[in-house]
């Protein structure tokens, strides 16, 4: 029997995805948490072979439960299932060690089978971004950078993201003006909706 722990913050689709994959023969969800936080609490008291973990949750995103998982449970495999097919986030999630990344929009068949092929050390990746992914290249963003933009995404001021992240205003500029040229954006706005859109932030 395959354990699964399924990690997923909209109530209806946790509860459907369960259902769904109890219909197989040698799937048993052990665990089904709405947090990311609660989900390595959850993995480390059931012992799942495999998370099953949307990217965006509150408390801890996929991706770091992901990093969490590697680190405090190595033999769970684990499969990231999302709504936003950007290739950063498939390279930042094999980064992590996923050994899967599927967007929700295909059938339950591909996830069935995803899951079982990640437990014989199979990696599975959905096609499509898997080429996107490649054409659009690695995050050419630094971890300061990325911070920067993910506080400017709110429409904050130079100020108030200095204040924030304990930096001067001008180490800020320097930062989001690096990040503006890197992202091939003409401001920090267009910056921000760039690297979100290739899944950077």
């Amino acid at each position: 029997m395959i354990r699964v722990l399924l990690a997923e913050d909209q109530g209806m689709m946790r509860g459907a995805l369960t259902l769904l994959l109890g219909l197989e023969d040698d799937i048993e969800v052990v665990a089904e948490v709405g947090d990311g936080a609660e989900a390595v609490t959850a993995a480390l008291r059931t012992r799942p072979d495999v998370a099953v973990l949307d990217i965006e949750m509150p408390g801890r995103s996929g991706l770091d439960v992901a990093a969490d998982l590697r680190r405090d449970l190595p033999a769970c495999k684990v499969l990231i299932v999302t709504t936003f097919g950007r290739p950063g986030y498939l390279r930042r999630a094999m980064e992590a060690g996923a050994s899967g990344f599927l967007v929700k929009d295909g059938p339950i068949e591909d996830l069935v089978d995803a899951i079982r092929r990640v437990l014989t050390g199979a990696q599975v990746v959905d096609p499509a971004l898997a080429a996107a992914a490649l054409s659009v290249g690695a995050n050419p963003l630094t971890v300061r950078e990325r911070d920067v933009l993910t506080a400017a995404a709110d429409g904050a001021t130079v100020a108030d993201i200095a204040l924030r992240l304990h930096l001067s205003e001008s180490t800020v500029r320097n930062y989001l003006s690096a990040a503006i040229g890197k992202t091939g954006a003409r401001n920090r706005i267009e910056a921000v909706g760039t690297a979100r859109h290739n899944g950077w932030l």
